[in-house]
């Protein structure tokens, strides 16, 4: 009885507004998202007093890994009550190299609070973020942080922040300001004012003369922004009827759930300010999870378990655990899932787990042991899971490193840490090539994470280096070539003798053997030993490296009824190519890739001048499709010069450039650069 363990009754899940909720808080790094997760926690009773990123005592980046980098790694779950009503908090990575991660909890997120932080300079770092929101109509808001420490005008900031959102903002409060420091607010809906209190809810004092004209003018552009999806509104306003708050509060709470609008709030979560209202905004227009299921169409027929995977951990007390998202049917601690028991239900709290007896529709828990289902997947009371077919993808590789075992004995145990590392970060890439392990993902700090988790999470001792560039060689012209191998040793010797002719071909054409032998001066059946002995001696030529796009011709040879041999003729075949292709002008070769940058047009210009300083060529230049104020540049770059391309790109555009790169062709390289490649490959072959 696969189903016996769930079930849709009130007392194990519950819809509407006793399930819990989900809001993932998302943003740039350094915006201040963990110390935003510290004021919820407290303003909700969840914990006594604040902790602190810097001092290690914060909820959430409580992992070796995030403590060590004071920054977030994975998502950091924490669950509390806000009058009386449960709540999930997600705070997310704001590492770009760390996107993947923050992208699945806001799948699952029933609405998304993106931390800004007062720079309109940096508001292009919001463009992916607010893309992806907006893209998948998830629900979300704006909370701009560390107003205590800036001076700059709501206005201002607000207007670079609409050039990347494609949904209007709306200022929901109005700042007031005493001597150039903001100390309250006034809210638009209920006009009423407030001063802050330090970590405490703000008071409420009579509206200051000076910001009713402020006032007025925002809370205009308010109901303007409404306006423009409810024809009832618009009819009020052009008959100049004020609206009831009431029903300001409704149209909000709908287009929010509808992502029609983008509500604007601010404050400080360092020092508490703006914490409270933002609970209550929340609490008012946040939608439940019915709605982000229907969203998702993870919905169950009749009531039955639908939940979806968005994080997977491999952890040593529990094994392998999904984190999941309830959307119908409860599920109790022991339960039978098709067949199979559970490995445990969890609660997680920051980096504390802790077993739960039960878990209602809305909640988040961890499922033990879920070996065949993936992040990404929605399961139901059979076991069986399906992809959510708006499942983000993981952003292609742009760093590599060389993976390296400090013991050989490791590397059993490196395969299997790999495989964990790989279900619990889709977006790594493990590629074996060119004799290297390659570890591929998103930047210098991804990799260098995924390395302490390999040494730390699954003791598995390991270190990184840059990877080797796949140089090939081929040669400039033709030859031909006479090799005899004949040893005599006592009973049975060794003897082929074989003539073939060297050729050039065209570039991408590879290798080709051709048999011009008549009359049986070699036997048929000596032949593919010929060919296998040349192929070997294509591993490795003159420079040190793969022979590549040459054309090779058996034409005659000889043979001893009793000492000829397959292995005789293939080391024929390896001594004829050892020899002939010194006299065929071998020339090196080096990989091209295909890249294409997409950057916002104002960093343009500094991607022409990344490209030129990487010996790259420029190939066009067009508007990125649906990226208004983008632009995508396409050009050819040696495979060399890439290693740490992610690093100087995002720097140069404050992390919000990117590129997709492919291997596109092999280039003859020369003069002293080729020298120098080929002199430290004889070095390496050498040591």
């Amino acid at each position: 009885m696969p189903n016996a363990s769930f079930s849709s009754h009130p007392s194990v899940s519950v819809a509407g507004g006793d399930a819990p909720r989900v809001a993932a808080i998302v943003g740039p790094y350094t915006a201040g998202k963990t110390t935003l997760l510290e004021a919820l926690l407290f303003a909700a009773g969840a914990i006594p007093r604040k902790g602190s990123v810097a001092a290690g005592t914060s909820v959430g980046d409580a992992s070796a890994e995030a403590r060590s980098r004071q920054m977030t790694v994975e998502p950091n779950l924490a669950h509390c009550d806000f009058l009386g009503e449960p709540w999930v908090l997600l705070d997310c990575p704001g590492s770009v190299e760390l996107a993947q991660e923050g992208l699945s909890a806001l799948m699952v997120a029933d609405i998304a609070v993106v931390v800004v932080e007062p720079d309109p300079a940096r508001a292009v770092t919001l463009a992916p973020l607010l893309k992806f929101l907006d893209a998948r109509r998830i629900p979300h808001l704006l909370f701009v942080n560390k107003l205590d420490k800036t001076s700059i005008r709501m206005r201002d900031l607000l207007a670079a922040l609409q050039q990347v959102s494609s949904r209007p903002l709306v200022l929901r409060e109005v700042p007031i300001r005493e001597n150039d420091a903001i100390t309250g607010y006034v809210d638009l809906v209920s006009e009423r004012a407030y001063r802050y209190g330090e970590q405490k809810p703000s008071d409420l004092i009579e509206m200051p003369a000076d910001i009713r004209p402020r006032e007025n003018e925002a809370r205009q552009q308010m109901l303007e922004a409404i306006a423009d999806f409810d024809d009832a509104l618009l009819e009020q306003l052009l008959e100049d009827r004020a609206p009831a708050p009431k029903d300001i509060y409704a149209l909000l709470r709908k287009d929010v759930a509808n992502d029609l609008i983008v509500p604007v709030f601010f404050g400080s979560a360092e020092r508490g300010n703006g914490v409270t209202r933002l609970w209550k905004a929340l609490r008012h227009e946040a939608p439940h999870h019915d709605a982000t299921a229907t969203r998702l169409d993870v919905n169950a027929d009749g009531g039955s378990l639908s939940a979806t995977v968005f994080k997977t951990l491999h952890q040593a007390h529990t094994g392998k655990l999904s984190l999941v998202r309830l959307w119908q049917g409860g599920i109790v601690e022991n339960a039978m899932l098709g067949g199979k028991r559970l490995g445990g239900l969890y609660r997680l709290m920051g980096n504390h787990v802790e077993k739960a007896g039960q878990a209602q529709a809305g909640d988040i828990v961890g499922l033990g042991r879920l070996d065949d289902i993936a992040t990404g997947q929605t399961l139901n009371a059979d076991g069986q899971g399906r992809a959510i077919v708006d499942w983000p993808d993981p952003a292609p590789p742009v760093h590599a490193i060389a993976l390296h075992t400090s013991d050989r004995k490791d590397e059993v145990k490196l395969t299997t840490a790999l495989a964990k590392l790989r279900e619990e970060d889709p977006s790594l890439v493990i590629e074996q090539t060119a004799g290297q392990l390659l570890l591929k993902g998103q930047g210098e700090i991804h990799l260098k994470l995924s390395l302490d988790k390999l040494q730390q999470r699954f003791n598995v001792g390991v270190h990184g280096s840059a990877p080797l560039t796949a140089y090939k060689e081929t040669i400039r012209h033709g030859a031909q070539q006479h090799a005899r191998f004949k040893r005599q040793s006592g009973g049975h010797g060794q003897f082929a003798d074989i003539k073939v002719e060297i050729a050039p071909q065209p570039r991408g054409a590879g290798y080709v053997f051709v048999n011009r032998v008549v009359g049986g001066a070699i036997p048929k059946n000596f032949i593919p030993a010929v060919d296998d002995g040349i192929r070997e001696s294509l591993h490795r030529g003159p420079l040190g490296f793969p022979v590549v796009d040459v054309m090779v011709t058996l034409t005659d040879g000889q043979y001893h009824s009793v000492d000829s041999s397959d292995q005789a003729f293939r080391t024929a075949g390896g001594l004829a190519m050892a020899e002939g292709l010194l006299k065929c002008a071998p020339v090196l070769l080096e990989p091209i890739q295909s890249v294409t940058f997409t950057v916002p047009n104002e960093y343009t210009a500094k991607v022409h001048a990344i490209v030129s300083s990487r010996r790259g060529q420029i190939l066009g230049i067009a508007a990125r499709e649906d990226w208004p104020g983008w632009d995508q540049i396409d050009c050819y770059m040696p495979e060399a010069e890439m290693h740490d391309l992610a690093v100087e790109l995002r720097s140069m555009t404050l992390g919000v450039g990117g590129f997709t790169a492919r291997f596109d062709h092999l280039q003859e390289l020369a003069g002293k650069l080729a020298d120098r490649v080929v002199e430290d490959r004889r070095r390496a072959l050498a040591a």
